[in-house]
């Protein structure tokens, strides 16, 4: 392998970041006669809107102006794919938090302060907040999805034995470091640029566009950095940039709207919860004969992303285990909330946990390891290989992950070490588990499995390479560039990569779905062949060369000779060769059927397995993470550094989600968990003493992708699931091995005292 692979070079922007000097959207200089604007939003999730008086926010200190419903001169909704995402509404409220107007004022305060006096006269009805109840009312915001294999029915009844129960997993806040902003700023012949804080520039510029009613050429998105996304930024970024735009219109001024956190938290889609019910037949070894499923999320008030979220929770219920026959109902409920959305995983986290409860409490339930029921459940390699929605399953190494991680680990010795502990304390008990994951990669929705590139190469033989790819801490450009620098055989230091640019690479997709390295590491490979083949066909004219060219270490080779690359570009440019290409990348294979959801919806799938242990207080339901231990598959990385980066923080993200995290709505609808105060992510208490983490050595991807790599930014997420699986052993544990299943995630002290009998 390339050496340009195993430098693990330093995050592109690493230094730039603890020093403070990496430029977000709020640290671009701000333009003469800059303007700010404010959101003013509803303080109840259900009604009819009565009067709307804003007399008083018009004549506050400061205020340019105030734009509404009225001032939209196209399309009032900022949805992705389906309606229904209002920028702001004038007759009916329908989520706490729906935009109503927004103030445009001198300053960020001034604004704040005036879109605080509306007089807003609403009368209140009652809301559908939960899922249960949307479920009652059949209240949905697309149709329910069915997935059937086998036969279900009679092979429960012909089960040895069937257990039933239900589920819940809660939502999560994004909570990403810089918040929800966007700059507006008019250009000639009413053209607009926008520098926003989104995953998606080129959707930004369509929406906007859209909103405006103006043809998309006219707006261009400008993103060179976020400060976070996880998926809060996919869709949900769109409001902010087409409020700031409409006013920025109208005024022929820049507009900038930067929202703090409290207004984020409360406006803004999250993960979404899940309720699930099961009933589940298996052998006396707790082998897995069917299983009848209900999935059944909290949307909100519109669909956003839902349909391809819940479709991945479909797709991901089996994780790594073999199911012979199951029927799935999955229910999209719609309700009197902010309209849930993208978060890392997309779905595949809920459908994850669903199994693994389901296989700790079948362990359980026949008093067995759930070590040897999960490997007794996993996929083989050449029998019961195939996935529920009909896709074979060609590169399983989970049980080799699985069995090197439980030595490396010391499983079982450290169980028998927690029986002892547990028999000799009344107080404290301890519980360990070890989970698997088996993550599908490539966006479910196929036409959005493309990218594009641009690469110019200057006189002086440095490279500019620009794409599609968004930079959000995760070391995209890192690695984008590091292909660029092995591809043309070039010192890393001779690349430079650009905001990402909708007047440069058009029609780009999100960057999500963890593809963002492979599609746009494609796209720049794609690129770079053009140039090579530019170059290579004037050294076969120019020297006369029939040997294979060669560039390697700032040389070109051919023949018994080299000359350096900065040379070669001097000598191409004064023979007037092209020294810019576009590229293009599209993924191979995929073919989904999306009425049955039967096909093959990723191109690959990526492995991992963790192992945590925990120690639960039974007086308080205070718990602390003692250990972790991980080995992930990543293909044949391209940065261990940045790789082993993700799967740490992926873990702790998911850690938050499945423990401390707690999203909580009062029954009239409104949030109240919107700020640091009330709102716990993860934080270095939570971290556990010890985190060993491990890249798999032997991980190679059998696609066709960038260095056999594998995606590594949404899967080590789920690694997260053993933690809240090792959280019931140790209530198991508590209740005498009576059982565990009432714990519900979040595992809040709260939820594990109500689950310890």
């Amino acid at each position: 392998m390339d050496k340009l692979f195993t430098k693990n070079i330093e995050h592109e922007s690493a230094k730039k970041h603890v020093t403070g000097k990496a430029i977000y959207t709020d640290d671009i200089p701000e333009p003469q006669n800059l303007l700010h604007a404010a959101i003013g939003y509803s303080n109840c999730s259900k009604g009819i809107i009565k009067k709307i008086d804003l007399t008083d926010v018009i004549n506050s200190e400061g205020v340019i102006d105030v734009i509404t419903e009225a001032d939209i001169k196209g399309v009032n909704d900022v949805g992705p794919i389906f309606k229904g995402d209002k920028i702001f509404t004038s007759k009916e409220i329908e989520y706490h938090g729906q935009p109503i107007f927004a103030v445009i004022a001198k300053s960020n305060i001034l604004a704040k302060k005036a879109s605080l006096k509306a007089n807003i006269i609403v009368k209140e009805l009652k809301p559908i907040i939960t899922i249960k109840d949307a479920i009652k009312k059949k209240s949905y915001v697309l149709k329910p999805r069915f997935l059937n294999r086998g036969d279900t029915k009679n092979k429960l009844k012909k089960s040895e034995n069937i257990l039933s129960g239900e589920l819940y997993s809660g939502g999560q806040d994004h909570f990403y470091l810089e918040g929800q902003i966007a700059m507006t700023i008019p250009q000639e012949d009413d053209n607009f640029l926008i520098y926003s804080s989104t995953q998606h520039p080129s959707e930004t510029q369509q929406i906007v566009a859209k909103v405006l009613n103006q043809n998309f050429n006219s707006i261009h998105v400008v993103v060179r950095r976020i400060g976070g996304g996880f998926g809060g930024k996919e869709t949900q970024s769109f409001l902010f940039a087409a409020i700031a735009a409409i006013a920025s219109k109208k005024l022929n001024k820049p507009v900038k709207l930067r929202v703090d956190r409290d207004d984020d938290m409360i406006m803004t889609g999250k993960r979404h919860d899940f309720y699930f019910k099961y009933t589940v037949g298996f052998s006396n070894k707790g082998k897995i004969n069917a299983l009848k499923v209900i999935m059944a999320s909290r949307c909100g008030i519109s669909a956003d992303l839902s349909g391809a979220i819940n479709d991945r929770a479909i797709y991901h219920i089996d994780n790594a285990y073999f199911i012979p026959n199951i029927e799935i109902e999955s229910y999209r409920c719609k309700t009197n909330t902010v309209s849930n959305t993208a978060f890392r995983g997309f779905g595949g986290p809920q459908g994850m946990f669903c199994i693994e409860n389901i296989l700790e409490n079948i362990s359980q339930k026949i008093n067995e390891d759930p070590i040897k029921v999960r490997k007794l459940n996993f996929y083989k390699k050449n029998i019961n290989n195939e996935t529920h929605y009909g896709m074979k399953i060609t590169d399983n190494v989970i049980n080799d992950i699985f069995n090197q991680l439980i030595k490396k680990s010391e499983y079982h010795k450290r169980k028998k070490e927690i029986q002892k502990f547990n028999d000799k304390q009344k107080v404290l008990k301890k519980g360990i588990s070890i989970t698997p994951i088996k993550f599908g990669i490539s966006f479910t929705t196929t036409h959005l499995n493309q990218a594009g590139a641009l690469v110019h190469i200057y006189t002086d033989g440095s490279v500019h390479l620009n794409h599609g790819g968004i930079e959000m801490g995760q070391g995209l450009m890192t690695k984008l560039a590091q292909i660029t620098s092995h591809e043309l055989g070039l010192s890393y230091e001779f690349i430079k990569i650009t905001s990402t640019d909708t007047e440069k690479v058009p029609n780009t997709s999100a960057s999500a779905a963890s593809a963002t390295t492979d599609l746009n590491g494609g796209a720049i490979i794609n690129a770079i062949y053009k140039l090579k083949s530019n170059l290579n066909n004037f050294i076969y004219d120019h020297y006369n060369v029939k040997s294979i060219i060669r560039y390697e270490n700032d040389y070109v080779h051919f023949d018994k000779r080299k000359i350096t690359f900065k040379e070669l570009i001097s000598k191409a440019y004064l023979n007037r060769v092209s020294l810019s290409s576009s590229g293009f990348f599209k993924t191979s294979k995929i073919d989904i059927n999306t009425k049955t959801l039967k096909g093959r919806p990723f191109l690959y799938f990526t492995y991992g397995a963790a192992v945590s242990e925990v120690i639960v207080d039974t007086l308080t339901g205070e718990n602390k993470l003692l250990q972790v231990d991980i080995i992930h598959d990543v293909g044949n990385s391209i940065n261990k550094r940045i790789d082993k980066g993700q799967i740490e923080g992926g873990f702790i993200q998911g850690l938050g989600w499945l423990t401390t995290e707690e999203i909580s709505w009062r029954k009239d609808g409104n949030i109240l968990t919107h700020s640091p105060s009330t709102y716990k992510i993860p934080t270095a208490g939570e971290t556990p003493f010890k985190l060993n983490v491990e890249i798999y050595k032997s991980g190679f991807n059998k696609e066709e992708v960038v260095n056999r790599s594998k995606a590594v930014g949404e899967p080590p997420f789920m690694l997260a699931i053993s933690s809240f699986t090792a959280i019931k052993d140790a209530v198991f544990n508590a209740n005498k091995k009576k059982g565990s299943a009432n714990l519900i995630a979040p595992a809040t002290p709260e939820n594990i005292l109500k689950s310890i009998y």
